[in-house]
């Protein structure tokens, strides 16, 4: 059978192509090329059919395959095997939401920054999603990039900035440009929005607890006291009563919170340094044992260690922490953390030829800056040292930061710590550059021009300040205040006096700014209106008192200026007002000896003082 089939295909085969040869001899070249054109074409056109639709079945199956893998590992907290996997989809699929959502997840859990880039992406993919906006927004301010979270938060449409998420997000973008006036306006908000979640409750209360109004921090203590009895918030709620509580030192309380504290399951080594700080305050006998009991603890971690030094370093026991070390293996203070604590402990005691050797050799890795700046100060103080040596020690630590900010931010600290005011000077301007930086270099820049006496600089800084935090009354009243006094922008300076005197008439140092602003327009009577409605007590507050003298004197009133004098002369005030003083002086000096009705200040519902970082 096999030798008549092959027969029968040997007869077969060579019939087949005489007859195909046969056929493309009968026709013309032109048609038989034709013809192989077009079954070449189709070819192609098949196999691209086939391999398109092929490769799509395939792909889409891989990602659905992947996605539930990357989906798998993100649950099971494998970060970074998840972003992998995530990415991976990416390169199938480079518009795929639920592998940026996926990276971004597990991005964030990393800490990574790239984070903000996926939630770029997502809220570019959904750019009517309020929720991707929020979250692009929110990103973006863990990480900085004020500029992206601005932009997201304007990207949301009128009605969804109604809710609450917009409300705290917009809240915590205010307190990253240093606006604390509008921070507790949106926290509020929210509050209103959803009265009912703790979570704003919370936000609002730890921020309203420092208020000077004794309405609100009053609330915000029972907000938070009802708050320390749910377990979620009990230990942030702890936190902030003990710390109103020994800034109030109502120690009572304080001793109460304290032992709550310390028996809460999420309490941290810095909780101990709060109960620190209160025992300290409270009895000395009861902090020394206490101390001794946390110094062994502390030594087994070197962060606790670092922070407990920190602590020593700022409450006035640098002296302890030298005779400690001395007890301490090498291995354990030689390296950072500690080692920079052990460093400001010598600087703290000023012993700077223990702090030379301690910063002469060695590396502090990402904190080197550190080594070489306190090396530079300690060389500073020597009394062989050369400003040369101490100005290319400085450089190097300001080149080893590699411009990171956090860098320049702790460089900063030290120089204004040790008074290096040109140096403090230019990396707060520096630092002033970076948005989430900015309102702590604004006010540093502050202190420092105000103790120089530059007022000009001082001027432009509060400028800037008040275009950071335009709804801060005491920054506004600060600005105008010194504007008034050196004849800076005079016509702005008197708006801006009634601009923060309108917003908060019973807070002292806006009363006083539009009072002063009212007699320099020649409206003296007006202006002691308004004094008379603030409490005595605060009045007479040096930098206050200035003012009250001044209008007092102008109203004839010259005993009761008398006593404003006195009450100015005894403090610590400011050029432009000693000016201003100088000059109720000398018009009391000229005035009729006629006595004068005597000025007393009604008495008031206590009012908000001062801010303690107002500066004019």
């Amino acid at each position: 059978m096999a030798e008549t089939i092959r027969s029968t295909e040997d007869r077969t085969s060579p019939q087949l192509f005489r007859r195909l040869k046969s056929f493309f001899q009968r026709q013309r070249w032109p048609a038989r090329l034709a013809f192989l054109i077009a079954a070449s074409a189709l070819a192609v056109f098949l196999a691209i059919i086939f391999f398109r639709y092929g490769s799509s079945v395939y792909n889409d199956w891989l990602e659905r395959r992947l996605l539930h893998r990357a989906a798998s590992m993100l649950q099971q907290e494998k970060f970074e095997q998840a972003a992998v996997t995530a990415r991976a989809i990416v390169q199938l699929h480079r518009e795929s939401l639920p592998a940026f959502s996926i990276l971004a997840e597990a991005t964030e859990k990393q800490n990574s920054e790239e984070t903000v880039w996926w939630r770029e992406q997502i809220a570019r993919l959904l750019p009517t999603d309020p929720d991707s906006q929020l979250n692009l927004a929110s990103a973006a301010l863990r990480f900085g990039q004020l500029d992206v979270a601005r932009k997201a938060l304007d990207r949301i449409s009128t009605p969804d900035r109604n809710r609450a998420a917009f409300h705290v997000v917009a809240g915590w973008l205010a307190r990253a440009e240093g606006n604390f006036v509008k921070q507790e306006e949106q926290f509020a908000a929210a509050v209103k929005e959803e009265p009912s979640n703790d979570l704003y409750q919370f936000n609002l209360a730890a921020l309203q607890i420092h208020s000077t109004d004794p309405k609100k921090s009053t609330k915000a203590r029972g907000t938070l006291d009802r708050l320390s009895k749910v377990a979620r918030f009990r230990t942030g709620a702890l936190r902030a009563l003990l710390n109103d509580a020994v800034a109030r030192n109502d120690l009572a309380a304080a001793d109460n919170f304290a032992q709550q504290l310390q028996m809460s399951q999420q309490v941290t080594f810095g909780d101990y340094l709060l109960c620190l700080n209160f025992y300290r305050k409270l009895d000395e006998k009861k902090f020394r044992p206490l101390l001794d009991r946390v110094k062994p603890f502390a030594a087994r971690n070197p962060s606790d260690l670092a922070a407990l030094m920190d602590w020593m370093n700022n409450n006035g026991l640098a002296g302890e922490i030298v005779k400690w070390i001395e007890k301490l293996p090498g291995d354990k203070i030689s390296s950072p953390p500690v080692s920079i604590t052990v460093a400001g402990a010598y600087a703290e005691v000023n012993n700077w030829s223990r702090l030379k050797r301690w910063t002469q050799s060695g590396s502090w890795g990402e904190t080197e800056y550190l080594r070489l700046a306190y090396q530079a100060i300690a060389t500073r103080q020597s009394q062989h040292a050369t400003n040369t040596e101490f100005e290319t020690l400085w450089r190097s630590a300001e080149q080893a930061t590699d411009e990171r900010p956090e860098g320049q931010l702790a460089l900063a600290h030290l120089a204004s710590k040790w008074k290096l005011e040109p140096e403090s000077e230019q990396l707060w301007l520096r630092i002033a550059k970076n948005p989430p930086m900015r309102r702590e270099a604004l006010d540093a820049l502050a202190r420092l021009y105000r103790t120089k006496n530059e007022t000009g600089k001082l001027y432009d800084i509060l400028q800037r300040l008040h275009e950071s935090s335009p709804d801060e009354p005491p920054i506004t009243a600060d600005l105008a205040r010194l504007g008034l006094n050196i004849g800076q922008n005079t016509k702005e300076s008197q708006e801006l006096a009634k601009e923060a005197y309108d917003r908060t008439p019973n807070e002292v140092n806006c009363a006083v700014t539009y009072a002063f602003c009212l007699y320099r327009l020649g409206r003296n009577a007006e202006g002691l209106e308004i004094i008379k409605k603030l409490p005595a007590d605060q009045l007479h507050d040096p930098h206050a008192a200035v003012y009250v003298a001044l209008l007092l004197v102008e109203s004839s009133q010259a005993e009761a200026a008398k006593e404003y004098i006195d009450a100015a002369g005894d403090g610590n005030i400011y050029a432009e007002e000693k000016q201003l003083l100088d000059e109720a002086k000398n018009k009391l000096a000229t005035a009729s000896s006629t006595p004068s009705p005597s000025f007393s200040s009604n008495p008031a519902e206590l009012s908000p003082t001062p801010t303690s970082t107002s500066t004019p």
